[in-house]
């Protein structure tokens, strides 16, 4: 009965052209002072920046953010070197990581690389025609990287699929 239900409401979405709606993915930056968040619109097709967040108020932030949302997986970045080993960073971002996986058991935790994903952010600023007080603005770079992450991630995803 539950099956024939669902496959009834994703047949009437898809005759009325309605967007498939389900639950979001959310991307962190976490870095030493901020954590950039990013999140998936609710048929996962794109990703957006959302916040950035000073990192020892993540927690809290996302305890609300989780109230208010539903979300399927955090997506987490985790920065590596050239060789593919984890680069200095990591050290900061695990003990964050950590602690998150013991408050919210019940999401499921994906790390993925995000090199180059600072720069990225940077350059789609110069690109957009940000000025150069906003590029300066680190807080922003922190959300466009996370937003970042998360395509880079649907991406794959998607490429998986095919």
């Amino acid at each position: 009965m539950t099956v024939f239900f669902t496959f009834g409401c994703l047949f009437l979405n898809f005759m009325l052209n309605l967007p498939i709606i389900m639950k979001r993915y959310l991307a962190l930056d976490i870095g030493r002072k901020r954590t950039g968040i990013a999140v998936t619109d609710t048929a996962r097709i794109i990703s957006s920046a959302l916040e950035t967040e000073e990192t020892h108020k993540l927690e809290e932030f996302l305890k609300k953010y989780f109230a208010e949302n539903e979300v399927e997986k955090i997506i987490v970045g985790m920065p590596k070197q050239l060789n593919n080993q984890p680069s200095e960073a990591v050290k900061y971002i695990v003990p964050v990581l950590n602690r998150l996986k013991k408050v919210f058991k019940e999401y499921e935790f994906i790390e993925v690389d995000e090199r180059f994903t600072s720069k990225m952010a940077f350059q789609t600023m110069i690109d957009a025609g940000s000025k150069k007080q906003q590029r300066q603005e680190k807080s922003i770079i922190d959300k466009i990287s996370a937003a970042i992450i998360l395509q880079s991630y649907l991406d794959s995803e998607n490429y998986k699929k095919k």
